[in-house]
Parts: C-alpha cells; sequence; structure tokens
C-alpha cells in the first residue's frame, strides 16, 4: 500500500523572518487590487505592479490593498518594507500552514486565518488569508485569484450601507465578517454530506466495501474544517478586547457580533464530528447485524437437518435385523416420517417467530 506523504509547511535551517512561500498555488503575476474610498469618494484599480499601491497613500481616505499571489515574496517584502511591517509578519503571511492567529504591533494589527468556499461539485476549498489593519489603511494577502468578499466590493462601490463611512477597522471586521459567513454555507454543505451518509447507512441497511472509506474521508474532512475554523474563535475574542488605537469602541459592538457567529460555527462543527464518529458505530453495528442473520439463517437451516441426519444415519447402520428392513415400503415410509418431522420444526420456528 503507498502511503501518501504529508506535506510540511514549516520552513528548516531557515533563520527566523525569512520569506518563502511553501504553499500549492502558483501565479506567474502578483494581482493588486487597490480600492480607496471615502464617503462621498470610491477610486478601483486593478494592477501588477506593487507601486501602484503607495499612490493613494495620505489623503485621509480608506485604502485596500488586495495581494493576490504569495509567491511572489520580493512584491511582498517591497509592500513590507514601505508600511514597516515586521520580518516575521512577512514570513506569516507567506507561511500556509500557520495556524489562525492575532499578533500586535506598534503600528499595525496582524490576524491570519483561512478562508473556506466552495466550488463544483460541492468540494470545500481552503485557503491561507492574511489581513493586517492600521491606521486608514487595510492589507490582504491571498494565494491565488478567487475569494468570498465580491459582496463587499460591491457594497463598497455602490456606496450601501455603513461601510463607506466608517474606518480601516470596520472594513477589518466586514472582512471578518464576510468570511465566517461562508464558513456557515459550509457548515451547511458538510451537513448535507453528513446527513445523506447517514440516511444511506440508516435506510438501506446495504452498506458495502466502500462505506468505511467514505466516512474517513469525511471524518478527515471534518477535521481540517475545525482546524481551520476553531482557533479563530480566539483570535477574535481576543480582538475583542484589544485596546488597539484604532480600533474604535463602536466596532468592537460589532466584534462581539462575528463572536456568536465564531461559536455558532464551531459548535456545529462539533456536532458533525459527533454524528461522523457515530457512523462508523452505526456502519459496524449494521455489518454485525448483517452477520448475525446469517448465523441466524445457517443455524436454523442446521437445526433442522439434525434430527433428519440422526434418523438418517440410524437408518445408515449395517445391521442384519432392523425395523423395516426387509418392507416394501419401507424407504417411502421413512422419507415421509422425515418431511413431517421437517414441516413440524419449520412450523415450531415460524411460531417462535425465528423465520
Amino acid at each position: 500500500m503507498k502511503v501518501k506523504k504529508k506535506k510540511s509547511y514549516k520552513t528548516s535551517n531557515l533563520p527566523p523572518g525569512t520569506v518563502t512561500y511553501k504553499g500549492e498555488k502558483q501565479s506567474t503575476i502578483t494581482n493588486i487590487e487597490i480600492v480607496n474610498y471615502s464617503k462621498d469618494e470610491f477610486t478601483s484599480l486593478n494592477s501588477s505592479a506593487i507601486e501602484d499601491a503607495f499612490n493613494f497613500e495620505g489623503n485621509d481616505q480608506v485604502t485596500w490593498i488586495n495581494i493576490n499571489g504569495l509567491n511572489n515574496v520580493r512584491d511582498i517584502e517591497t509592500l513590507g518594507l514601505h508600511y514597516k511591517l515586521h520580518p516575521l509578519t512577512l514570513e506569516d503571511i507567506v507561511n500556509t500552514g500557520q495556524r489562525p492567529k492575532l499578533e500586535e504591533f506598534e503600528n499595525y494589527m496582524l490576524v491570519v486565518f483561512k478562508m473556506l468556499f466552495i466550488k463544483n461539485d460541492d468540494e470545500i476549498h481552503y485557503e491561507h488569508l492574511s489581513l493586517i489593519v492600521g491606521e486608514n489603511y487595510v492589507l490582504t494577502f491571498q494565494e491565488a485569484d478567487g475569494d468570498v468578499l465580491d459582496d463587499l466590493r460591491e457594497r463598497l462601490s455602490s456606496a450601501k450601507g455603513r461601510i463607506r463611512t466608517q474606518g480601516s477597522d470596520y472594513l477589518m471586521y466586514a472582512i471578518l465578517d464576510a468570511v465566517v459567513d461562508n464558513y456557515f454555507t459550509v457548515i451547511e454543505v458538510l451537513g448535507d454530506k453528513v446527513e445523506e451518509l447517514e440516511g444511506f447507512l440508516f435506510q438501506s441497511k446495504d452498506a458495502d466495501d466502500r462505506t468505511p472509506g467514505q466516512i474517513q474521508k469525511l471524518k478527515q474532512e471534518v477535521l481540517k474544517i475545525r482546524r481551520s475554523i476553531y482557533p479563530l474563535r480566539e483570535v477574535i475574542s481576543r480582538m475583542e478586547k484589544t485596546d488597539c488605537a484604532f480600533i474604535e469602541e463602536k466596532t468592537h459592538n460589532y466584534l462581539r457580533d462575528l463572536y456568536d457567529h465564531i461559536i455558532q460555527v464551531s459548535e456545529s462543527v462539533d456536532l458533525y464530528r459527533e454524528m461522523i464518529w457515530s457512523l462508523m458505530d452505526m456502519y459496524m453495528t449494521i455489518i454485525s447485524n448483517k452477520m448475525n442473520e446469517i448465523m441466524k439463517v445457517l443455524t436454523i437451516i442446521a437445526t433442522i437437518f439434525i434430527p433428519l441426519t440422526f434418523v438418517a444415519g440410524i437408518y445408515g447402520m449395517n445391521f442384519k435385523n432392523m425395523p423395516e428392513l426387509n418392507s416394501d415400503d419401507g424407504y417411502f415410509i421413512l422419507l415421509t416420517g422425515m418431511f413431517i418431522l421437517f414441516l413440524f420444526m419449520l412450523i415450531y420456528f415460524r411460531k417462535k417467530r425465528w423465520l
């Protein structure tokens, strides 16, 4: 059996702060999305030149810079130098194996978390997402194009809601809220898979050899989801309690609501985790019941033939003087008696509900 080697995202034998991307998603160029806005103004720009992200600084507006393509570490280092990001921050940004975390620095806050979304055929995709929030700016770093933030972009461009009237701290909340809200969609898909398999096991009672593999695959998936979502509870809890200068008090109210949402998601994950573990017990019970049914049938057949074999064994003895040995109808009388005994045992088993 060929064992799949587990991929390691830990960079060995390199000094701390070394910016080395070891993920799977590769981008030939860095796709930079720049959004600059205030209550009355809005500017959107897509570029591949990292220097274009520096043209909106110092205009008393909120700037959101979204970087797609973590493998292009030179652009990330250039952006880090401009915004005076700590080398360990840059290392966490490109380390796709980093668990969700919150780090506070003098002039910015780093949030690392996982973005989960559904693609074709209800397949769950995972993406490493880093967010840096500072005074009047938010930086986000994604592995590749495609995310769950299109509705947020639409709200910004059309000035829907309160987001254009708020600062960078509210934009940070809005990004986290969009990601967490999409967790509910992922959990719903996961729940459908669990309930579908549970219904198959419960209703058909005809599990095959592929069922343990399906249960194991589902179990690994829910554990991966749990590892991606569960640490975010601590991150949001710390964020809600922080006294960071550029996070306004009114934003803390939204963060508390966000914390309630992530708690709800975590509880749903734990629920489905327990359900999946019970599926294997259900499968083993079904297999055991099937084996018991087979053994029951074989036992009844053996029980029926035990007295018939006994009679046949008696009359198979080679004694000279035996009853009905010289009778012309002895053979048929014996078969008739054995058949009557067979019918009697069937009726008896039916009455006892063993058949």
